[in-house]
């Protein structure tokens, strides 16, 4: 008996093994079929509430998954506005946002409009122009058009057969549980529509966040800096631009500043950043150029003393808010990005490539997690969160630096030290504005790395100039005359140095 039991054993693993087969095989047509017919696999809608640039970018991320894809802007669609509102302080783009835009072919498209910025023109109030190297040569970030860049994206979105965008819907209400949404149109109606996920991209003062505020162990920080913003503009002189147009121009006075970007059209957008004490002071014309002769006297030919004064009247200076809140996601119904999730003052020039990251972000986790919603909101929360409030706390660190920090000799000779240390050793020694601008380093990993940094490179320049005193007090007192044969003009040394790294 053992020995027939043990000839049939394989007729009978053979006929086991088929019949699992055909039973695994008809549960995942099953699967499938359900899939197909609920619109799982391919189908699943996701609701973009909010059409600027990260909703845009998020709108083709999500189509070119296969998503059924819809955005909600308030807002007219700005492609056809005649006067276009928001906010309009020029966009840096760097390596963040620079990959975000490749994953959905659309670098190259907007790289073509930008232009580059290889430095910081640090303008004294005597008139000297210094510039300071972002990084390496060959490195550098590009001016771009907020409007031109929103409107491009939001072209893009629509070539997708699978998106839907809907303008002049303002956002009612939506439900976490079921993903019931209600917007209310211009024409007086509403309507509704249910989503198996709500993106919120509606910026800092998001009408999807306040469902989240009513919610417990939702952690939510709102701060407005003392300082306001007022945008002028520089016209281009004999049909060229005014200034060197490779530079982020900066005229840092301590307490505030302005700077400028350069335009395609050879304009120049100056932005004057001040505590909002300061603009009220100013309430004629004449006070207008009083004010600017004394601080910013270099600027007044170039923008012309009639369109000074008029440009800073046009508007009142607009408030800057920073933003932080967590977690991110509510279920696996609805998750926030850009602005919604963190709103960052403008001063490091990361607030759009740290928006636009987070699509990537979000991408490679749904790569990784397979696209399912329960799991991949929640991991997204605990990747990104760590990074956005980082990137929120060196914006504000880097307005300092940029009014403040910048005049400084010392501030000075340490970019160049980081800068000559980071070409010696590139693995052990990478400056701050690197790794933020330049690589995707996360931004906390950044931040700690700098700190670290810091510690070491002060270490080792306190020991040198230690170092350099007690040997050069050792050759004064030994031996006089060799002392005058080792010195050199220390400046003209220096300047040699620098001019490694000038572009």
């Amino acid at each position: 008996m053992l020995l027939l039991f043990l000839k049939s054993l394989p007729t009978i693993l053979l006929s086991i093994t088929r019949n699992w087969t055909v039973r695994v095989s008809d549960h995942q047509r099953t699967l499938s079929t359900m899939e197909e017919k609920n619109g799982r696999s391919i189908k699943r809608k996701v609701a973009v509430v909010g059409g600027g640039l990260v909703g845009a970018l998020n709108a083709c991320f999500f189509a070119k998954r296969g998503f059924d894809v819809e955005v909600f802007e308030t807002r007219e669609d700005i492609r056809k506005a005649k006067v276009v509102k928001g906010r309009s302080i020029n966009l840096a783009l760097s390596h963040r946002g620079r990959q975000a835009l490749k994953h959905v072919g659309m670098e190259e498209k907007i790289i073509s409009k930008g232009i580059p910025m290889h430095a910081r023109m640090i303008h004294s109030l005597n008139g000297k122009q210094s510039p300071i190297p972002y990084g390496r040569k060959g490195q550098f970030i590009l001016s771009v058009d907020r409007a031109n860049l929103n409107k491009e994206l939001l072209t893009e979105a629509e070539t997708y057969p699978n998106t839907k965008l809907n303008f002049d819907h303002k956002l009612q209400d939506w439900s976490a549980e079921t993903g019931l949404m209600t917007f209310a149109r211009s024409d007086g109606s509403n309507e509704q529509i249910k989503a198996d996920l709500i993106v919120g991209c509606d910026g800092a003062f998001s009408a999807i966040r306040k469902q989240f505020l009513r919610r417990s162990r939702f952690n939510y920080s709102q701060t407005y800096i003392p300082h306001g913003y007022m945008e002028l503009t520089m016209p281009p002189i004999n049909g060229e631009f005014a200034m060197k147009p490779n530079y982020l121009h900066i005229w840092p006075r301590n307490t505030f500043m302005m700077i400028a970007l350069p335009n395609l059209d050879k304009t120049f957008t100056c932005t004057l950043f001040m505590p909002f004490e300061d603009f009220e002071k100013i309430t004629t014309g004449d006070e207008v150029i009083e004010f600017f002769q004394k601080y910013f006297p270099d600027t007044i030919p170039l923008i012309g003393v009639d369109a000074l004064k008029m440009d800073y009247f046009r508007l009142p200076a607009q408030a800057m808010v920073s933003v932080k809140c967590s977690p991110y996601h509510i279920g696996d119904k609805c998750v926030l990005m850009g602005d919604a999730a963190h709103a960052v003052v403008p001063f490091y020039g990361q607030g759009m490539n740290a928006g636009f990251e987070d699509c990537l972000v979000f991408e490679e986790i749904m790569d990784q997690l397979n696209e399912d919603f329960s799991t991949v909101l929640p991991e997204y929360t605990r990747v990104r969160a760590p990074d956005d409030h980082a990137i929120a706390d060196l914006a504000m660190y880097n307005y300092i630096e940029m009014r403040a920090h910048v005049n400084s000799k010392w501030f000075i000779f340490r970019k160049h030290v980081d800068n000559i240390l980071h070409f010696l050793m590139p693995k052990t020694i990478t400056p701050l504005y690197t790794m933020v601008t330049f690589t995707r380093t996360r931004y906390h990993e950044a931040v700690d790395r700098w700190h670290w940094q810091n510690k070491v490179i002060n270490r080792g320049l306190l020991f040198s100039a230690t170092g350099a005193v007690l040997g050069g007090s050792y050759l004064l007192i030994k031996s006089p005359p060799e002392i005058t044969k080792l010195m050199v003009p220390a400046e003209k040394m220096w300047d040699r140095l620098v001019l490694l790294w000038t572009p």
